[in-house]
């Protein structure tokens, strides 16, 4: 592969609707970055599937028979923690969205908005960027307000302030080579922070670090 050719993604893809897999099917099959590689009917058969094929994106709908695509990331997530993970939904509820992140999902995407936030999404979780659906910033924010209200302490800080820098601009979607630029460190450096920061607080990915930033108000939700 040169280095203008990109690198393509295979995806599966798990919906017990025929026409919103061909529909989803047919965004990420325009694209020269994404390949469909399987199609499932629910989260049983996906997990199935997975067993049989390399697969670097699992978009899975959150509700589907036998196995609902929560029940299904979490099983991925365990089995196949290289996997990148986005849910489909035609539910906006914040219930949903936080418990695709619970388990290991990198984005919620709205059916209704697909054609217009899927690919991003996609692309975004092959970066281990987290995507935020537009509209649940509000309902971070509000979940936020509500924890203060209540009187929750928010998590200590437990990193010293060059890796709370660093978090931030993992956060924000700064690559290492960009943040290692950025504070004029290596990207060996910078590598080193970030394992440390997971290994400190416990977590694994970049969405983690998101949901973290924004907790302890390094970034703006």
């Amino acid at each position: 592969m040169t280095g203008s050719e990109k690198a393509v993604a295979r995806v599966l893809l798990a919906d017990d609707h025929v026409l919103v897999r061909r529909g989803v099917r047919l965004i990420l099959d325009a694209e020269s970055d994404f390949e469909v590689v399987a199609e499932a009917g629910d989260g049983a058969e996906a997990v199935e599937l997975l067993r049989q094929l390399e697969v670097d994106l699992a978009v899975l709908d959150v509700a589907m028979p036998r196995m609902t695509g929560l029940q299904a990331a979490r099983e991925i997530s365990r089995r196949w923690p290289r996997i990148r993970i986005l849910i489909l939904s035609m539910h906006d509820n914040e219930q949903y969205f936080f418990e695709s992140l619970k388990v290991g999902a990198g984005g919620y995407v709205l059916k209704s908005v697909a054609d217009r936030d899927l690919v991003e999404a996609c692309r975004g979780a092959m970066r281990d960027e987290p995507f935020l659906y537009p509209g649940v910033t509000s309902t971070l924010i509000r979940t936020y307000l509500d924890r203060l209200r209540s009187g929750e302490r928010l998590p200590k800080a437990q990193l010293t302030p060059r890796e709370s820098e660093i978090v931030k601009l993992i956060a924000e979607g700064y690559s290492s080579k960009e943040i290692a630029s950025a504070l004029t460190i290596s990207v060996k450096t910078v590598e080193r922070h970030r394992a440390n920061i997971l290994a400190t607080l416990g977590m694994r990915d970049r969405t983690q670090l998101t949901r973290y930033a924004i907790r302890a108000g390094l970034i703006e939700p």
